[in-house]
């Protein structure tokens, strides 16, 4: 089991059993285990507006947290105002956003983004992955931020630690 199949038990745990999903390359392990696990059900969006509006009507109408899978920091600037909308109506919301494996980080590659600073002005908590052991801890404190009000997580998923 990877990092990325632990993140789905701990969502699904947590009865978060959707995710709204528009992957790149990084994100690649992370969609595979969405595929192992038959009670997560996975829905494909084409534009990442689309997947952060979809979680946020999911939230409104179920009370409960949707997940999106957005791609990198390019992705993540795509789906946020939808974000925002979702922060003002304190909607549930985990959002996991793949970034390149950490040791890559420092080739700056063209869609290397600062992740955190793009994703804090509509996140009640940002969080990043460090590690596969790190994985629990930060779902968890990634699910219980997306209950509490504004609502709105985003978890930094880099594609070593999936």
């Amino acid at each position: 089991m990877n990092g990325a199949d632990v993140l789905c038990d701990v969502l699904l745990a947590n009865d978060v059993t959707v995710c709204f999903a528009n992957p790149g390359t990084s994100e690649m392990h992370f969609v595979a285990a969405l595929d192992r696990k038959p009670k997560m059900r996975c829905v494909l969006g084409l534009f990442e507006g689309v997947v952060t509006g979809a979680a946020d009507g999911y939230a409104r109408m179920t009370d409960r947290p949707a997940a999106t899978l957005l791609h990198t920091g390019p992705g993540l600037a795509n789906g946020l105002a939808n974000m925002h909308n979702a922060r003002r109506a304190f909607s549930p919301m985990i959002n996991i956003v793949g970034d390149h494996a950490s040791y890559h980080l420092p080739l700056d590659a063209p869609l290397t983004s600062d992740i955190e600073s793009l994703a804090a002005p509509m996140s009640n908590w940002v969080g990043r992955v460090k590690g596969p052991a790190d994985v629990v801890p930060a779902a968890e404190a990634a699910f219980r931020a997306s209950l509490t009000p504004p609502g709105v997580a985003t978890l930094i998923l880099p594609a070593d630690a999936a």
